[in-house]
């Protein structure tokens, strides 16, 4: 309903006897003593108080029936986005979309229901204050399970405190044992980090962090923490004190992890990427050039490998001047408005998400109405009957497809003139110091860097780097990584030149190769069998690879 509506409830009435003149037909029967709401003065869960009077004619006098206060609701369509991480809600105000806060005062809340032992429910942030002391009993991500069968959600229910088991249909339910009761997980509404310390603190310690409830909460707040803190630096540390403890007595996790190498973790996730984003151009008969803006949704696109992936695909800058965590939420909030009737300069179109069709023999699923069409619409189609004389068809309808950077730090100080002169005189003491740990530090993030992306250049180029020359690349990175774990910068810089000297030979190498265009040939007759322990091969006609490398010195 439109925001301007005002709904007069009635909570109570006060008989009295008021004497007036002649009863007039142009005075009304109902006097409303308030003022109507508007979308500038409406407001969530402060409902406004006015009075009404009824009055009723009784011979020549006027008789009141009553006054008694009464409730003006001002009534929203309002705009949900019901997200993996964090929930926001958003409506129209003044013709814009705006957040709503929470009880709390924050415009987003943390996706997260918990139940306490004496079955109390909690939601957003103070269910996720007491996760790791709740773990079993509280739940998030649950989107991840939403709609699929236990068989398909194997490896994401060990990455969860909680409980997931299979109903008697194989569909995914969560137990919540401090109410004794199974959800189904529509009721309840970085994991690449945690897997890594997981993994880490397994291989040191031999101990699997995964089966502790408590250790395993602990770890999926710090990853989040971490991953949050690597859009804006380059490395972060985590520590975990007492995270568990053995015969040997408590353990704790100190160790730190690089931008380089959570993106190496998440390689796999960014080429994955790709592929929808290909799909919904292609299925909007678009090209990237056909693109005025591009805006990245989820707090997850504030990594700077995807924006980076973004910029390589589409040739263009994200448009940073909207809250990926809220944006979904206010473009809810304005279909909200269209189908209120308070937006009406913008027209959206409904589209059937998946292809319609009907089953016909075989078992096969002929298309009758494709996926992206517009609503509503429809479409005739003439079948015959599978075998003559069928007096009755069964009909079965199927939906589907085949299976298938900036950050502004704000401070005030109020430390004594003489204390910050001290720090000032210890800073300039200690700068020489400060500074050779800063190099170590960056030496050692730009090693990892180079270590995955020569990694990732041989993967991609596979069979077209020759053998000599690849052997010559692999020995220089295992120098290379075992110089990083000596931790000495000289014999870091020293490795990671060295290395990419022979990375530098590898693209020679490529760009020499027969076929190459501009290449300047090769002494050996076109045609001609290159022997193993030449040090160019053969590669692909017109296959010409230019092998991307950083010289460090």
């Amino acid at each position: 309903m439109a925001s301007s509506a005002a709904h007069i409830h009635v909570l109570g009435a006060t008989p009295f006897t008021t004497s007036s003149s002649k009863p007039s037909s142009s005075r009304p029967n109902s006097i409303f003593f308030g003022q109507k709401m508007s979308p500038s003065t409406a407001s969530f869960g402060t409902p406004k108080s006015a009075f009404l009077r009824l009055r009723k004619s009784s011979g020549g006098r006027r008789r009141s029936a009553g006054v008694g206060p009464v409730r003006v609701v001002a009534e929203k369509v309002v705009g949900i986005d019901l997200g993996t991480t964090n929930s926001a809600v958003a409506a129209m105000e003044g013709g814009k979309p705006t957040i709503v806060t929470n009880a709390e005062g924050q415009r987003t809340t943390p996706s997260v229901v918990a139940y306490t032992k004496n079955g109390e429910r909690l939601v957003g942030q103070i269910a996720k204050r007491q996760a790791v002391v709740n773990p079993e009993n509280t739940f998030f991500s649950v989107k991840r399970f939403i709609g699929r069968k236990m068989s398909e959600v194997d490896e994401e229910s060990k990455q969860v405190s909680y409980r997931v088991v299979r109903d008697d249909n194989g569909n995914v339910k969560l137990e919540c044992p401090a109410i004794g009761k199974q959800f189904a997980a529509e009721e309840i509404s970085a994991q690449r980090i945690v897997d890594w310390l997981a993994g880490n603190f397994k291989r040191d310690e031999g101990v699997d962090l995964l089966k502790d409830k408590q250790a395993l909460q602990r770890l999926t707040e710090t990853a989040e923490k971490a991953k949050m803190e690597l859009s804006s630096l380059t490395q972060a540390n985590i520590s975990l004190p007492f995270i568990t403890a053995t015969a040997d007595g408590p353990k704790h996790i100190e160790t730190t992890l690089t931008r380089a190498k959570f993106e190496e973790l998440c390689s796999d996730l960014l080429d994955r990427l790709r592929t929808p984003v290909e799909n919904s151009l292609r299925d909007a008969k678009l090209s990237f050039s056909d693109l005025d803006e591009v805006i990245l949704v989820g707090g997850s696109t504030r990594i700077p490998a995807v924006i980076e992936l973004v910029k390589k695909m589409t040739g263009k800058d994200p448009n940073v001047t909207v809250n990926p965590d809220e944006v979904v939420a206010l473009g809810a909030a304005v279909q909200a408005g269209v189908l209120a009737g308070d937006v009406s300069d913008i027209v959206l179109l409904d589209v059937t998400p998946l292809s319609i069709g009907l089953e016909t023999l075989g078992g096969v699923m002929t298309k009758i109405i494709p996926r992206n069409t517009t609503l509503p619409t429809s479409k005739s189609e003439v079948f015959s009957t599978a075998a003559d004389g069928q007096t009755s068809v069964e009909i079965n309808v199927l939906q589907g497809e085949r299976k298938k950077q900036d950050i502004t730090i704000t401070g005030a100080s109020t430390l004594p003139s003489d204390e910050v002169e001290r720090m000032v005189s210890e800073a300039e003491k200690f700068s020489k110091e400060d500074k050779e740990k800063r190099d170590a530090i960056d030496t050692k993030n730009q090693a990892d860097s180079v270590v995955y992306q020569t990694e990732k250049q041989l993967k991609e180029l596979g069979e077209k780097v020759p053998g000599p020359v690849k052997e010559k690349v692999e020995a220089k990175l295992g120098e290379l990584k075992d110089a990083i774990s000596g931790g000495e910068t000289q014999a870091i810089k020293d490795a990671m030149a060295a290395l990419n000297q022979e990375v530098m030979q590898l693209g020679q190498s490529l760009y020499n190769q027969p076929g190459a265009g501009g290449a300047p040939g090769t002494d050996q007759t076109p045609g001609a069998e290159s022997s193993p322990s030449d040090s160019t091969a053969k590669g692909p006609e017109g296959d010409v690879i230019d092998a991307d490398f950083t010289d460090s010195k």
